[in-house]
């Protein structure tokens, strides 16, 4: 079991950050980030986790460097590690085992298998305990699948916000959350009531719309901003959108209230 337990995730992207995040909070954990090899240590020393999560390339000092200062120092020597990486060589995953950590889990995350492989390495290293009541099947089956919907759906999110310029296909979207198109449109209509395709569309208006409020740039470049190669096609989506065209907009939202 997993639920109760003290993680610190030690990742510098923060969609994958946000991700796990998401996911270990949705099984009743206490989560804390930290965003560099640097940062992870200090927290570590700091907070005593019960297990630590580690991207193998940080910035700062990377996973290696900081898993062997943190096995080596008697506070944190009794806290399992476990490597993320997108690194599938042998060699890499032999030299974070002989840094200290105790097991790797590849990206994109397979959250049932992140599940399990915690409650194994929690179990090794915690003194045994009583086992509430599981739930019935069909309620944590639901459950299961309402947290997996949240996990894709934040997670997917995060990615789209970092990149309205140049957004990701559907198909590499759900790639990066580790899923497939139509389960992600599924999350997504879960968690938001629309398809990844339309919820897309809103972000790029909300944020058209508060570039138009907040700045002076021209519309050309509001358009480009928010992923739209041609201003026409912008206009005409804007316009579908708020009824009116950008320049309007704008000049509407530049008079003052009386």
């Amino acid at each position: 079991m997993i639920n109760g337990k003290r993680i610190l995730v030690v990742e510098d992207n923060e969609a994958e950050r946000m991700l796990i995040y998401t996911f270990l909070q949705q099984q009743g954990c206490r989560v804390y980030l930290a965003q560099d090899g640097i940062d992870g240590i200090h927290k570590a020393r700091l907070l005593v986790p019960d297990l630590i999560l580690m991207d193998y390339e940080l910035p700062r000092c990377n996973g290696i460097v900081a898993c062997k200062v943190l096995t080596e120092d008697p506070q944190t020597a009794g806290v399992p590690i476990i490597f993320l990486s997108a690194f599938s060589e042998t060699e890499r995953r032999i030299q974070g085992l002989l840094a200290g950590a105790v097991d790797y889990l590849g990206k994109p995350f397979n959250f049932d298998e992140v599940r399990l492989r915690l409650a194994v390495h929690l179990r090794n290293h915690s003194k045994p305990s009583l086992e509430l009541p599981t739930e019935p099947k069909e309620q944590t089956e639901t459950t299961s699948t309402n947290y997996l919907n949240e996990i894709l759906f934040h997670g997917a999110r995060v990615h789209l916000l970092n990149s309205l310029a140049d957004t990701p296909t559907i198909s590499e979207l759900a790639a990066l959350v580790g899923t497939n198109t139509k389960r992600l449109n599924e999350a997504f209509r879960f968690c938001s009531g629309v398809t990844v395709f339309e919820y897309l569309r809103e972000l790029r208006m909300k944020e058209a719309s508060q570039l138009l409020r907040e700045t002076g740039l021209p519309v050309s470049e509001v358009a480009c901003r928010v992923g739209f190669s041609n201003s026409a096609n912008f206009s005409t989506a804007f316009r579908e959108r708020f009824g009116t065209t950008p320049s309007r907009f704008r000049s509407k939202s530049a008079k003052p209230e009386h």
